[in-house]
């Protein structure tokens, strides 16, 4: 069975057709090399890994969404179950809609929320705790093209009608709203900003 995918840099030209298993077997082995020990331990622990499991939900959505009606309707019920247990145990939402390129890697779980029709390429690294998300209003709305080989680090944000390049790592907070050329390296600058000397209690309270 064939899906349609498209990368930051593929969608300027073309739409390329990949089987779904070949897909799927992409993001795995991403888990899989990282992973230590022998065959068994490592497939064993690669499956047992929340990042892997919400991507098994999110390719086998995507599969549904191309089968006749018939078994849509048999296996809609199936997918919306396994969706939800991978958000509530997780806290990992990737929705079916968004089209994400082969060699996903989430690596850690928790906190991570891509919003529909986010486009991301190929062998991308997803940290915990950050957000892909729309943006804008009108014309201006919408939400990110991320493209291949980008790696975004903890706590980090993006979100609107932007275009992120090739190659691309994303520093841990940081919080992207602008087009992002390839092989750039973005960080959180300056880390912190002191903007009240009032403290965390009042005078009065630090006298009790």
């Amino acid at each position: 069975m064939l899906i349609r995918w498209s990368s930051y840099a593929d969608s300027r030209n073309r739409l390329e057709a990949v089987t779904m298993g070949g897909v799927l077997r992409a993001d795995i082995m991403r888990t899989y090399e990282y992973l230590q020990g022998g065959r068994l331990r490592r497939t064993v622990n690669c499956l047992r890994s929340p990042g892997v499991q919400a991507v098994i939900v999110f390719r086998f959505g995507q599969w549904l969404d191309s089968q006749p009606s018939l078994l849509k309707l048999l296996l809609q019920p199936i997918y919306f179950v396994l969706n939800g247990l991978v958000q509530i145990m997780w806290g990992i939402e990737l929705p079916r809609s968004a089209m994400i390129g082969p060699g996903l890697y989430i690596g850690h779980f928790g906190g991570i929320t891509i919003a529909p029709g986010v486009i991301i390429g190929r062998n991308c690294d997803i940290s915990q705790h950050i957000t892909i998300g729309l943006s804008g209003q009108g014309e201006k709305a919408g939400v990110p093209t991320i493209g291949d080989n980008v790696y975004i680090a903890p706590g980090a944000q993006v979100f609107g009608k932007i275009s992120v390049g090739s190659n691309v790592k994303i520093g841990a907070n940081a919080v992207i709203y602008k087009d992002i050329p390839d092989n750039a390296i973005v960080v959180l600058d300056p880390g912190f900003k002191i903007v009240s000397y009032k403290g965390n209690r009042s005078p009065e309270e630090g006298k009790i």
